[in-house]
C-alpha cells in the first residue's frame, strides 16, 4: 500500500470522528427535534456546528467510497475503526462526556483488532477473477462456444423474435 492509500484511510478516520463530534455538539445546542416538525429539522441544520458536521461527514463518505474502490470492505472498515478511539477521546476531553471503563475496554479490543487487520492484504484474491482471465484462451482453442448477439434485440443470431 502506498502513501496515498494510507492518507485516504486516515481521511476516513478523521472525517468520521470530527463530523460526528461536531454534529453531536451542535445537536446538544439545538435540543430535541422531531421529524414531525420540519421547521425544527431545518433549524438544526442551520446550526453552524451541525452544518460543519454534515460537511465533514460528506467528506467521510467521499473518502470511504475511494477506499472501497481499491480495497475490500473487510479491510477498510476495521482499518478505519481507529476513528472509534479518536471519537472516544474527543467525546471524553472536548465534549466532556463520561466514557465508562467497559467502553474503554471495547476501544482497546478494537485497537488490537486493527493491528491484526493491518498485517493482511487490502484486497482478497477472488477465484472467479482467475477463471475470467483464462476464458479468452479457452475460447481461442475452441473449448467454449461463441454466440453472436443480434444488435436489434439482444437475442442470439438465428433466433427469431
Amino acid at each position: 500500500m502506498n502513501f496515498r492509500k494510507y492518507l485516504v484511510l486516515a481521511g476516513v478516520t478523521v472525517f468520521a470522528a470530527a463530523g460526528d463530534s461536531m454534529l453531536s455538539h451542535g445537536m446538544k445546542q439545538t435540543g430535541s427535534i422531531s421529524l414531525n416538525h420540519l421547521q425544527g429539522v431545518i433549524f438544526a441544520v442551520l446550526n453552524p456546528w451541525v452544518a460543519i458536521g454534515i460537511l465533514l461527514l460528506l467528506a467521510f463518505f467521499a473518502t470511504y467510497m475511494t477506499a472501497l474502490s481499491w480495497a475490500d470492505l473487510t479491510y477498510v472498515l476495521p482499518a478505519t475503526s481507529l476513528g472509534y478511539v479518536l471519537l472516544a477521546l474527543v467525546a471524553r476531553f472536548l465534549l466532556h462526556e463520561h466514557v465508562s471503563p467497559l467502553r474503554w475496554l471495547g476501544i482497546a479490543l478494537i485497537t488490537g483488532g486493527v493491528g491484526f487487520i493491518a498485517g493482511g492484504p487490502a484486497l482478497t484474491e477472488h477465484p472467479h477473477t482467475a477463471k475470467a482471465q483464462d476464458a479468452p484462451s479457452a475460447i481461442a482453442v475452441g473449448q467454449a462456444p461463441l454466440v453472436a448477439k443480434n444488435a436489434r434485440n439482444g437475442a442470439p443470431s438465428g433466433v427469431e423474435s
